[in-house]
């Protein structure tokens, strides 16, 4: 069983096993959640993030913490929100999205972690509207997470405002799956 859990704060500090980073798609770090995961795991995370030749958006790579609490950086990256303009753009957008959570969820799986931090891929300087994307998120981890052996998930949010979707969520949800 799985508990869903939010929080505010920094996912850098976070005692997991592992952080999902809300990267671009070269992997070399950036703003934000991006460059704050590059400067508190030390230069060895760029020079191995250099060694995985980018990702495909709504795709996850793993490489370890290095300087970090935790013992893997899942690397994921989210759509540029483009408007939902319909014509069915949003709902690729969407699928992007829920591809990042699912593939993070799945490389869980694949290196034992027992505990994940997400923060919320794709809201900051793509700009995909933040109560989506927390719908998204939480709907992506509890139609996934069972199986993976995964107890624990944080949701880390970076302010109150994002924290109160995030609770909202989770309280209509069941927060043990």
């Amino acid at each position: 069983m799985a508990e869903l859990v939010a929080v505010e704060g920094d996912i850098t500090t976070q005692n997991v096993d592992a952080i999902v980073n809300a990267a671009n798609s070269s992997l070399l770090g950036g703003g934000g959640v991006d460059g704050a995961i590059h400067r508190a795991a030390g230069p060895e995370l760029l020079a191995e993030c250099r060694k995985l030749g980018g990702c495909a958006t709504g795709d996850a790579k793993a490489t370890p913490g290095f300087r970090l609490n935790a013992k893997w950086i899942f690397h994921a990256v989210g759509p540029v929100w483009g408007g939902g303009g319909g014509g069915g753009g949003d709902r690729v957008e969407d699928a992007l999205l829920a591809g990042c959570y699912r593939r993070c969820l799945e490389l869980a799986q694949k290196h034992q972690v027992k505990s994940i931090a997400f923060p919320a891929i794709s809201t900051g300087v793509y700009h995909f509207p933040p109560a989506r994307a927390a719908e998204i998120a939480v709907k992506t981890v509890l139609e996934h997470v069972q199986g993976t052996g995964v107890e624990l998930v944080c949701f880390v949010c970076f302010n109150r405002e994002a924290l109160a979707i995030y609770e909202n969520l989770l309280s209509e949800s069941p927060c043990d799956v």
